[in-house]
């Protein structure tokens, strides 16, 4: 389903208490399309082509943005700068991106940054070998040439890049022209020449989510790359410098204390830095493992002062705890499922999907959340950000810059909220712990994630986690259960003592009637092996109480298929449960993130009461509308790439959104807002879900009010 006048919401970046009000720049009006190949200028909000370098242009003139919080005003594209040695002109060169003094003229006296864009190298997202500002030397000429020459006296910092190498230059005058020292990073005050991540803070900087995500990545791929850990030890070594990070930036915050996971600015670059480094990081990572009972003695940071001093030198500049959920979950998402996606039969479920079966679902403030096979916890981060939201609608904030404190008051909310109504479990040790991390980036806690056996619960063989579940989210308690199990035909359930649990539901054998063509139960027949989704279906009706509701990610093929086992199944759900909704989704959704064609629809399900159940056996039950939908375009094609909406003649449609963000140069103290027209994504599940809340409004849910 396709719509041409959809809109989009307005896009909303979070502000610093240390931020002024520049002049606000306005795009061309007359631009109301792009051509093929064109997008909008972040800088000047008029179109440009897509070719080159631009890509990395953009997202860098974004960062200096929203990260480091430079004014539009005081950024220029194609910035020409004489080049001079001894005295003698050598010719001209541009800077991709210049930075000026805030609220100065654009002239050669008052650059004082430079940046230099590259291509980004194709198959970037592949696993490559980060390089040293050495091994990198011929690379920086040409931006050492800009800082060297004499034409620009107030020019401080270099940057060169191409989207996944980042090198940083600092230049400082010598009594013989200038020296330039490599940087691990720019810091947000250009006054700033030690450049560290040492101090309060407000030098600390938001992320943002492109670049965020390029962080992490280049975090990992040094790693993988340059230590020679397979990809997913690189990530788990990874893992325990995010948990050092927050716990650094939590214990900072709340006790007054001097951060410790900072690199200062010439430390990544000597054996004796890197040695330093190393030191604060190792007794970080012992109190988190002393404040998380999820760590044992056996997790240990293996990595090299080298490789820690990288890494420090990366995210320490970064305030994690101050980034937006959203940000933070994007970033850490993709890394995971680089790095985790498709075992077993776990395919981790793409974010719009997610984000359809949580609005549809809204679970209420007070109601108790589950997903029973959470993998790598995209649903049980949905729900936060999901109960984020809705706090900010009733604040009258939505929209509105969050104030630190505001963020920090949030968090402590979302705290309180996951560890009274939101629980995961998952059958992998190793998946436990990426929920808990997903959780612990939006609230600082670890939540309630548990190792289980969810089909084989209250038996099987991990009790810790069969003893907490029965404590908390016993069978027939929970209010909304969302989940997308593993499915397939490859992994069948032929465990007795699981089966056991089901042969009164779904694990009947079922069979036809040849005269009647009826499906039914055989009396003599046994069932020895059923697909996981189908058992799980059951599952999730038992664990919610009567009139609970249930969103679950399911094959087609169980909701269609004529085969009396899968008609046998449908029967069953009928039988126990309301049908509220299913949502048919296009095979795009999980290629992309899992690697395999396959349709899936989602199914929303509420569980009737004994009563209810009854009225249905007795042909007593009265019908009722169903809600359904067909999505054709999530936003993006089968190889990943974004997909627009266009004009008939093929221009993509482009919407004005406003964008507010807070910069700290200057003074003034007053965030800024302007608009910037943006290409429109494609992607049928917003307006699924719009559609959904009419049908609601006009069809209330059928069976018992919970």
């Amino acid at each position: 389903m396709s719509d041409g006048n959809k809109s989009t919401l307005p896009l909303f970046e979070y502000d610093d208490n240390n931020s002024v009000q520049p002049t606000n720049p306005t795009p061309d009006s007359a631009v109301e399309s792009l051509g093929e190949n064109e997008i909008i200028d972040f800088i000047t909000g008029r179109p440009v082509k897509k070719k080159g370098n631009e890509e990395v242009r953009q997202r860098i003139a974004r960062a200096l943005y929203v990260e480091y919080g430079i004014s539009l005003d005081d950024m220029e594209r194609d910035f020409s700068i004489p080049i001079e040695v001894e005295g003698r002109r050598r010719g001209t060169k541009r800077a991709d991106i210049a930075v000026f003094v805030s609220g100065s003229p654009h002239t050669l006296e008052n650059v004082e940054r430079v940046v230099l864009c590259k291509p980004e190298p194709k198959g970037s997202r592949a696993v490559t070998k980060i390089r040293t500002h050495d091994q990198a030397k011929n690379d920086l000429e040409e931006l050492e040439d800009l800082l060297g020459t004499p034409v620009t006296p107030n020019v401080r910092y270099g940057m060169w890049t191409n989207g996944l190498d980042f090198f940083f230059l600092y230049r400082e005058s010598a009594t013989f022209g200038v020296r330039l020292e490599p940087r691990a990073d720019w810091p947000i005050d250009v006054t700033d020449g030690a450049g560290g991540s040492l101090g309060s803070a407000s030098r600390l900087r938001r992320g943002e989510a492109a670049m965020l995500k390029t962080a992490f990545r280049r975090c990992h791929n040094y790693v993988h790359g340059n230590e020679g850990l397979p990809k997913d030890a690189a990530f788990w070594q990874f893992l325990y410098l995010i948990y050092a990070k927050i716990h650094d930036e939590r214990f900072t915050e709340r006790h007054g204390t001097p951060p410790r996971f900072y690199a200062l600015a010439h430390e990544p670059f000597s054996e004796e830095g890197q040695g330093a480094i190393r030191d604060r990081v190792l007794a970080l990572f012992e109190e988190v493992k002393r404040d998380h009972s999820m760590f044992t003695a056996r997790d240990e940071i293996t990595l090299s002062p080298r490789a820690l001093s990288f890494i420090v030198g990366e995210l320490a500049s970064y305030d994690l705890s101050h980034t937006d959920i959203d940000v933070k979950g994007i970033a850490y998402q993709e890394l995971v499922g680089d790095n985790l996606r498709g075992d077993r039969g776990q395919y981790f479920t793409p974010k719009g999907a997610v984000e359809l079966m949580v609005r549809m679902l809204n679970p209420g403030e007070h109601q108790t959340v589950l997903d029973p096979a959470c993998g790598t916890g995209g649903f049980l981060r949905e729900v936060l950000r999901h109960r984020l939201n809705s706090w900010r609608a009733a604040e009258g904030t939505a929209g509105h810059l969050d104030t630190r404190e505001q963020l920090v008051e949030h968090e402590d909310r979302l705290a309180e909220y996951a560890d009274n109504f939101l629980f995961g479990a998952d059958f992998d040790p190793f998946l436990v712990r990426v929920s808990q991390m997903s959780i612990m980036m939006a609230t600082g806690e670890p939540g309630n994630v548990f190792h289980l056996d969810s089909l084989a619960y209250p038996n099987g063989h991990h009790r810790e986690g069969i003893n907490q579940v029965r404590k908390n989210i016993h069978l027939g308690t929970v209010d909304v259960l969302m989940t997308n199990p593993p499915f397939g035909t490859d992994i069948k359930v032929e465990d007795e003592q699981i089966l056991e649990n089901y042969r009164t539901g779904v694990a009947q054998p079922w069979v036809r009637n040849r005269e009647t063509g009826e499906v039914g139960t055989s009396p003599t027949g046994r069932v020895t092996a059923m697909s996981p989704e189908q058992l799980f279906i059951q599952r999730a009706v038992e664990w919610v109480k009567p009139s609970g509701k249930i969103g679950i990610v399911l094959p087609n093929g169980i909701l269609s298929n004529p085969g009396p086992v899968d008609e046998g199944v449908r029967r069953w759900i009928l039988e126990n449960c309301w049908v509220l909704a299913s949502v048919e989704l296009p095979v795009e959704t999980f290629v992309v993130d899992a690697n395999v064609n396959i349709l899936t629809s989602l199914l929303f399900l509420k569980r009737k009461t004994e009563r209810e159940r009854m009225a249905a056996m007795l042909g007593e039950q009265e019908d009722y509308p169903v809600f359904m939908a067909v999505a054709e375009k999530v936003g993006f094609d089968r190889r990943g790439n974004t997909i627009y909406q266009r004009h008939p003649d093929g221009r993509e449609i482009l919407v004005e959104r406003r964008q507010k963000v807070a910069t700290r140069r200057g003074d003034g103290g007053r965030p800024i807002e302007f608009t910037r027209m943006e290409p429109v994504v494609d992607n049928d599940l917003p307006t699924i879900a719009e559609a959904y809340e009419k049908f609601r409004a006009r069809y209330p849910e059928p069976g018992t009010v919970a």
